[in-house]
């Protein structure tokens, strides 16, 4: 601190200086506060040396479960018991379609020589060329599901007035397909569909689109019920009563818009419609009856569409035909995924009955495909035509288990 002396004498302020001092007493010293003692510090624990840390080995994925495991005739329940003579045309018809096929040459040529009303015969035919594969998921299930379809008969005109208001649809003709399998092998049996704009293919439209914007000058028929229609389509084909002149004709599957399939049933279930236990095709139409302002939003649900041909029906006891070409075998045929079964192969199911729950062990034919038959273990039932056909059908929902049988 610097002291200002310049204006004050020096004599003057040591007299001051000194008064000051005799008149006040000297400050008491001010002892300094305690210092409180340092705390304690925590020991210190040293770890111990830290050695290699062990790493757990990574659980191994096991690998997937082929979906063809060979075994004996003897391991098919109701093998023996199955009247075989029922099965016979059924394999005679896929015959006809593999006999050419290497594979299959030899047991095809071989039917010829095998008596068609013993039934004990046949067993030892299949017995002797053939191996039964059980079929199983990756997962390794060896339970999957089996459901039903069936030929329908709907009431229909050649002109559209009064309730036939209802289009089924020939294949448009821009609708352009790409058989992948040309420059892909490992794409055997998919199909690329579109349609072409400026030079670009684009998917082709779907359900909903069509219904917005009708594919004039395509109609093959007009039918009463866009619901019995839309059913139609999920066979894949069936009958229709022209009005007009009383003939039945069959309208059978030509080609489809390249959109996946989705199950209406399950969007119900999602929705909250309906109990996952209780879809069935009666239930849907029933749930539409009661919800009619509701019907196309959930068609439209599955933006899959099916084109259609009109054939004749010389002899309405014959079955439509199938993906393999040839006719179907009611309650004989079956649609699998042909990307894993054979098509045409014999096959031997064991499921139960939507009726009463009774056993189903037979020998079937892969003859057809299907939309939403998808996997190894998976069967879609065909039921015929008729009235029991579309109840049973309808219904169908079981657990089954497939073995396919390949020539040895």
């Amino acid at each position: 601190m610097q002291t200002i002396r310049r204006s004050v004498p020096t004599s003057l302020a040591l007299v001051a200086l000194l008064l000051a001092a005799c008149g006040t007493p000297p400050p008491a010293p001010v002892k300094p506060a305690p210092v409180p003692p340092p705390a304690k510090q925590p020991d210190i624990v040293m770890p111990p040396p830290v050695g290699p840390v062990a790493i757990p080995a990574p659980t191994p994925v096991p690998p997937p479960v082929p979906p063809m495991t060979p075994v004996s005739f003897e391991s098919l329940p109701g093998w023996q018991q199955d009247d075989l003579r029922q099965a016979w045309p059924a394999w005679l018809a896929s015959c006809r379609a593999l006999a050419k096929k290497p594979q299959w040459s030899a047991p095809c040529s071989a039917s010829a020589t095998v008596d068609a009303g013993d039934s004990a015969a046949i067993r030892r035919y299949f017995e002797t060329y053939f191996v039964p594969n059980q079929m199983r998921t990756p997962d390794g299930a060896d339970t999957g599901l089996i459901t039903g379809y069936y030929e329908p008969m709907l009431r229909g005109s050649r002109k559209r007035g009064g309730a036939f208001q209802t289009p089924l649809y020939r294949v448009p003709d821009d609708l352009i397909t790409v058989d992948l399998a040309s420059a892909y092998p490992s794409l055997k049996n998919m199909r690329l569909r579109g349609r072409l704009v400026g030079k670009t293919v684009v998917p082709y439209s779907t359900r909903a689109e069509i219904e917005r914007a009708p594919l004039n000058g395509k109609e093959l028929l007009w039918v009463d019920d866009p619901v019995e229609a839309f059913f139609l389509e999920v066979q894949g084909s069936g009958r229709v009563q022209i009005a007009e002149t009383g003939e039945t004709v069959r309208i059978a599957f030509a080609d489809q818009n390249g959109h996946p399939y989705k199950v209406i049933g399950r969007w119900l279930v999602e929705q909250g419609e309906l109990p996952a236990n209780g879809v069935s095709a009666q239930s849907i139409k029933a749930w539409i009856a009661a919800n009619p302002a509701r019907r196309q939003e959930l068609l439209n649900v599955n933006p899959s569409y099916i084109f259609f041909r009109e054939e004749r029906l010389p002899d309405p006891g014959v079955g439509p035909k199938g993906a393999l070409g040839v006719p179907l075998s009611p309650e004989r045929s079956v649609a699998v995924d042909p990307s894993i079964v054979p098509l045409g192969a014999p096959l031997f199911l064991s499921t139960t009955h939507p009726a009463d729950g009774a056993a189903i062990q037979r020998l079937m034919m892969a003859q057809d495909t299907g939309g939403a038959i998808r996997g190894p273990v998976r069967a879609d039932f065909f039921f015929g035509f008729g009235g029991n056909a579309a109840e049973y059908a309808g219904r169908m929902k079981q657990q089954g288990l497939v073995w396919v049988f390949l020539p040895k």
